[in-house]
């Protein structure tokens, strides 16, 4: 028997959304704030990144110890420890006087975000039973995920232009209160499966492995594929990953359960967060150059001319999936999405020297935005589809981690495959006799960017095509709890089946 809705359902989503917004905005508000933080904090160039990749190293590496302590203590009780985490981390961080400081809040702050994002997620997806009502909190949910890194741009040039870039930081303490006051009132709790146990070994192998891949691709962009560090980053994650992979299979508590990734449809779902992720992400970076470097655009006309993007997903989550997504099947928005993400990408090889704003780069905000609106709502609703209410944590965070390791891929990959391009540009045009106004260091950039973003445009695009055949489920148009009694179709869709209550273990076969 379906159990009777929260009252209080929407304005937990309400606390939910506002969280997720601090989480996704602190991956992208140090962006543009970073070249003034670098300058205050006398900051050399090879330790800046820090200030980015020590957020999203700690989250995207702890996400997966995040959702099983979420399964085991309880959502609530986490979500409001990692939000009371996140903010006062990141008041101290706005407060660094040196950069070590600075890059040691940045990193508790992706601690915490890491118990706060699974949490969250798990959260949504237990308040919200009815596949309509669902659709629309799900819609919601993505809007946010998407524009929240859109925001974090905008609200990052807004804050270092007329405050400071500490207030980049300082920023997250109303909110959050408002956050933690609200979780408290209205969002209800349950009981954590306190008999499970933490798979330790699972977190040494996944977390260093990891942490390693990512710190091997972020290092790729500055010393190339051949570095011997670079190398020795990657193989080492690697095998940590295999390593990890084998274990779930024997341990009786695995920290990412076999049967998570088993479905054709969530771990559809997870790789397409991972490539949508890298288009959004490759298209903030190559546009964020082009606007600063080359057309010259300050801090504050730089966030605001992503407002575009940020429009389009709006209308794709609230406006696209959310009105279709208990009548259409997931890959019925999903390719599409993606297809129209990877076609405002390729617009982007269109770019040259000369100002194209309104011809190229905001259609092409638009297109990806709008795509990648309507393809992360999909890929949400469909992360914990069919799971036990005990692992939905563990469900959520495998969603995030794929978010998460995405972009830093899509950072590392476009960065490489743009300094690449940029470098034969410059040795094949630094000695030829420059025409009237020619700069071949900004051809060169503008050169190596287009480049990138068309190797982009074709992964999102072949990603789009693979996964029309991996995701095979259908639209839910009856309700359809998740849970022990909902059971997975041949191909990964769910369909509700009386069924006796699971074994407290958590653990069936």
């Amino acid at each position: 028997m379906t159990a009777a809705p929260d009252p209080r359902r929407w304005w937990g989503l309400a606390v939910i959304g506002l969280a997720q917004l601090l989480v996704v905005l602190d991956a992208t508000i140090m962006s543009i704030a970073l070249p003034h933080a670098q300058d205050s904090l006398d900051m050399s160039d090879g330790s800046r990144q820090w200030v980015i990749t020590a957020y999203t190293l700690a989250f995207g590496g702890l996400l997966l110890l995040g959702g099983q302590v979420a399964d085991r203590v309880g959502y609530k009780r986490t979500f409001v420890i990692g939000l009371v985490g996140f903010v006062v981390a990141s008041t101290l961080g706005g407060a660094a006087p040196t950069a070590g400081l600075l890059f040691a809040a940045r990193a508790v702050q992706g601690v915490f975000a890491a118990l706060l994002a699974p949490s969250a997620l798990a959260l949504l997806t237990t308040s919200f039973h009815d596949p309509v009502e669902r659709a629309k909190a799900f819609g919601v949910f993505g809007a946010i995920a998407g524009a929240g890194s859109v925001v974090g741009l905008i609200a990052g040039g807004l804050l270092t232009e007329y405050l400071s870039w500490r207030w980049c930081l300082y920023t997250n303490l109303p909110p959050g209160a408002v956050a933690v006051a609200g979780a408290l009132i209205v969002l209800r709790d349950r009981r954590g499966n306190t008999g499970a146990r933490l798979d330790l070994p699972g977190v040494l192998l996944v977390c260093p492995g990891l942490v390693a891949m990512t710190a091997g691709f972020g290092a790729a962009a500055e010393r190339g594929w051949g570095d011997t560090a670079v190398l020795g980053f990657l193989a080492g994650g690697a095998v940590l990953l295999v390593l990890f992979a084998r274990w779930q299979t024997i341990t009786r508590t695995p920290l990412l359960p076999p049967r998570i990734v088993r479905s054709r449809v969530r771990a559809g779902a997870y790789v397409t967060m991972a490539l949508v992720t890298i288009g959004l992400f490759a298209l903030f970076l190559s546009v964020t150059y082009y606007l600063q470097t080359v057309l010259r655009y300050s801090p504050l006309k730089t966030g605001l001319a992503f407002l575009p993007t940020a429009v389009g997903i709006i209308v794709g989550a609230t406006g696209i999936s959310a009105r279709l997504s208990h009548r259409v099947p997931p890959r019925g928005l999903i390719v599409p999405g993606m297809l129209l993400a990877a076609a405002g990408m390729l617009l982007l090889t269109g770019l040259g020297t000369e100002p194209a704003y309104l011809s190229h780069v905001l259609p092409a905000e638009f297109m990806v935005g709008l795509g990648t609106g309507t393809t992360f709502m999909a890929a949400i609703g469909s992360a914990s589809l069919g799971v036990d209410p005990r692992e939905t944590g563990i469900a959520s965070a495998t969603l995030t981690t794929a978010q998460q390791i995405g972009g830093s891929i899509g950072v590392a990959l476009l960065n490489t495959l743009a300094s690449s391009a940029t470098q034969r540009y410059e040795s094949t045009h630094r000695g030829a006799e420059p025409g009237p106004g020619a700069d071949v260091e900004r051809a060169a950039t503008v050169h190596g960017f287009a480049v990138a973003s068309g190797w982009v445009a074709a992964l999102v695009a072949v990603g789009a095509v693979g996964l029309g055949f991996l995701i095979v489920a259908r639209a839910q148009s009856t309700p359809s709890p998740i849970g022990p009694g909902s059971m997975e179709r041949p191909g990964g869709s769910s369909f509700a089946r009386r069924q006796p209550p699971a074994n407290s273990g958590g653990n069936r076969p």
